[in-house]
């Protein structure tokens, strides 16, 4: 797990311009925390542009709430120092209003973390705070009495979310998955029922694999140097644009290239999808893994995929809000759509939850030119391409054709090419 060694008021930035660029909150709503080892609370200014706010502006407030400088900390520091109080572990707190969220609040529900393996051990179960006037003694009071019971989030009547954790990291880490869960929910009301995992599968989601044995130190030349650098620097663009383009998030999105024949690198277990360097992706050569790194837990599917399709060059596990809406309704994605889904996706299969865990192998040689993709229930949508530029473009292609399908179905639903197009199709770009 990485470590933050900056300053609390570029942390409390660096957070605000996270949730604000992500679309979890307003200008002018939402704000953001963190305690430091002082008792101080550094926090966002009241009635200051959220999208703009620099580090000279988050204002400190002592731990006998003296606040310092010309600035006024925001309005609801009063429940921030109110939950600081009421869980001596938390060292963060976040309020936003992402509008899924928000929809939970104002229709009085709490989102089924169940829905996606990894929610409800990132988030802990959820909490729900009674209403108060916003900036209130007593609102600070149903909160921290709420998150005093050990929730890690408490969704807040007709207003909002708020989340804790003991960085800022671990509560935008758990913001995000929240906000995931709720889309992921919203969305796939369009589609059918939800089905949420039942808590062997939640356990077969947990389970952690044996550790790989490590590999031994040995010389590189200069040119496999170079390669490793090359593709090192392409992941770590194509993870950024995934999470620009919210295909990833800070928790889900995996990434692999093949090097030779025997190895390929893939993104690191544990660490921030936003904040991922070169350095930190893992080397996987013959089964071992790079000395002193932890793999993705999916490192073992990645490893059987290449090795049944010698012609797959990369591969994406990815967990986007459309495509998911899909997995946790257990709905095919169809892809008759137009030409683009069509010649770039072809037949996407829908595959049970647990062959992941169980049976990667299987799973892996269900993969084709045919079959490039493979949609996950309640898990993953799994992309292959040549090259990583070609699994990025397919995953793209996949969100956006689920989410077209979606708002099809608001507009009188979809209605497919016909045969006689497929075919015309086929002949011209196809030819398999």
């Amino acid at each position: 797990m990485q470590n933050d060694s900056r300053a609390p008021a570029e942390q409390v930035v660096a957070a605000m311009d996270r949730i604000y660029g992500g679309g979890l909150t307003t200008t002018s709503g939402g704000n953001v925390s963190m305690r430091d080892r002082e008792g101080s609370t550094w926090i966002t200014p009241g009635s200051l542009d959220k999208g703009t706010l620099r580090a000279d502006q988050v204002v400190r407030v002592s731990a006998d709430g003296v606040p310092d400088g010309p600035l006024r900390p925001s309005l609801e520091l009063v429940f921030h120092r109110a939950i600081y109080e009421a869980r001596p572990d938390a060292g963060a707190v976040i309020h936003a209003h992402p509008p899924a969220l928000v929809a939970f609040s104002i229709a009085h529900r709490i989102p089924d973390t169940r829905i996606l393996p990894k929610t409800r051990a990132i988030c802990g179960p959820i909490g729900y705070a009674a209403y108060a006037l916003p900036g209130s003694e007593p609102l600070a009071e149903n909160i921290a009495l709420v998150l005093a019971e050990g929730h890690d989030i408490a969704v807040m009547e007709n207003h909002a979310v708020v989340c804790l954790g003991t960085t800022l990291r671990e509560a935008c880490r758990r913001l995000e998955s929240l906000e995931l869960c709720a889309r992921v929910i919203i969305k796939a009301a369009a589609l059918g029922e939800v089905h949420a995992l039942t808590e062997a599968q939640l356990a077969l989601g947990d389970a952690q694999e044996p550790p790989l044995p490590e590999l031994s130190a040995a010389g590189k030349s200069g040119e496999q140097v170079r390669v490793e650098d090359e593709a090192r620097a392409e992941i770590c663009r194509f993870i950024a644009r995934g999470c620009r383009q919210r295909l990833f998030s800070s928790n889900e999105g995996t990434i692999s290239r093949r090097l030779g024949e025997r190895s390929f690198l893939v993104t690191p277990f544990g660490y921030d999808r936003y904040e991922v360097l070169p350095e930190d992706l893992v080397l996987i050569r013959d089964g071992c893994r790079e000395a002193g790194k932890a793999p993705s837990r999916a490192v073992g599917l990645h490893r059987e995929v290449y090795d049944a399709h010698p012609e797959i060059g990369a591969v994406i596990l990815a967990q986007p809000a459309n495509l998911m809406a899909f997995a946790v309704t257990c709905t095919k994605l169809d892809t008759r759509l137009m030409p683009e889904s069509f010649v770039f996706l072809r037949d996407v299969p829908l595959v049970p939850f647990g062959p992941q865990y169980r049976e990667p192998a299987a799973l892996a040689a269900g993969l084709s030119r045919r079959r490039p993709l493979a949609l996950i229930e309640n898990e993953c949508v799994l992309v292959t391409g040549g090259d990583l530029l070609q699994a990025f473009d397919r995953l793209e292609v996949a969100e956006f054709s689920a989410k077209s399908v979606l708002q099809a179905r608001a507009i009188g639903g979809v209605i497919n090419i016909t045969e006689e197009a497929r075919r015309e199709i086929h002949d011209a770009y196809i030819k398999d």
